[in-house]
């Protein structure tokens, strides 16, 4: 056990590991297998928020915040996310960090004028919408994936991150990739993720092996990382972009086969709030034209996503269009 946690927290191994599609360099050619493709239904639901101009001039929502006695932002996070949302032993602040985290303190900035006025909520992945729904949080910023499911639970800001759904294994597996190589193997991913969505998808239509094992899911992506270390299972599926940094937690696991959905993640709010909507995809906008997004991708995911030269399609945010 005391290995498994050794390599769970060596952030300093980091391996430059690229994040294309087998053949593919950008995103948005189509989703193979996710439970977005429910074209009947709903069609690019990364692409039906509002604008950030607009409304009828309600700011009911963003009144509420600024009225607080504790006037922070209370944003529903994740916390063991390297390079995401994750507490660094080695910083002696003992703050958050990564690339979800600096999101969130422009949020705040821009609603009320203080980066540091935010109360952090660690939110497991299973419980990202209830949060939501309860009022638990403002918002979630939780490298979490816009679907067609949850646009009718929730409302999500423009997407500010693009990547889709990968298979991490053992270097010394004989996993290929999302394929035939998965029958009879233990397939690991997150409760209420698009990862298991993906999975069942991938069951009914033929593209993953009846005979996998997909009854693994725990709350927490990250604890299947801890599985795959235990050999309790022998591969998980989840964000490539989560997949990356987890492979460079440990280097005896590796990404396997390239991308094979598409995931857009935005910023999740309680639905009807349209005010606080509008003000962050007003936030993504600027924090784009600035420069903000570029240099927190650098620093905080280029080391993990990118090999050499050779850009992962996530290293260029998504174009935001309205509805």
């Amino acid at each position: 056990m005391a290995v498994v946690c050794a390599l769970t927290l060596a952030f300093a191994l980091l391996l430059p590991l690229s994040q294309q599609r087998d053949g593919a360099e950008t995103a948005g050619q189509g989703v193979a297998h996710s439970s977005q493709a429910k074209a009947e239904e709903c069609e690019n639901p990364q692409e039906q928020s509002l604008s950030p101009s607009g409304g009828n001039g309600d700011t009911s929502v963003l009144d509420a915040i600024k009225d607080r006695k504790d006037r922070r932002l209370i944003v529903g996070v994740d916390t063991n996310s390297y390079r995401w949302g994750y507490l660094d032993p080695n910083n002696p602040s003992g703050e958050l960090e990564g690339f979800d985290i600096d999101l969130v303190h422009r949020i705040a900035e821009d609603i009320l004028g203080d980066r540091d006025a935010v109360q952090f909520k660690a939110i497991p992945t299973s419980r990202r919408i209830e949060a939501i729904q309860k009022g638990e949080v403002d918002m979630v910023v939780r490298t979490m994936t816009i679907n067609c499911d949850r646009i009718e639970q929730v409302a999500f800001s423009a997407p500010y991150f693009v990547t889709g759904q990968q298979v991490l294994a053992a270097k010394t597996s004989t996993i290929t990739g999302f394929d035939k190589t998965l029958a009879e193997k233990k397939v690991c991913s997150a409760e209420g993720s698009t990862a298991y969505d993906n999975l069942e998808e991938g069951r009914k239509s033929g593209d993953l092996p009846a005979s996998a094992d997909i009854s693994t899911t725990v709350p927490n992506q990250l604890d299947c990382l801890v599985k795959l270390q235990l050999g309790d299972v022998d591969a998980v599926v989840t964000d490539g972009a989560l997949a990356a940094s987890q492979a460079a937690q440990d280097p005896t696991v590796e990404l396997k086969g390239g991308l094979f959905t598409d995931e857009y993640y935005g910023v999740a709010m309680k639905s009807g709030s349209d005010d606080l909507v509008r003000q962050v995809n007003r936030t993504l906008e600027n924090y784009v034209k600035d420069g903000g997004w570029k240099a927190s991708y650098e620093k905080w995911l280029h080391p993990t996503m990118d090999q050499g030269d050779k850009k992962s399609v996530s290293a260029t945010p998504p174009e935001a269009r309205y509805k």
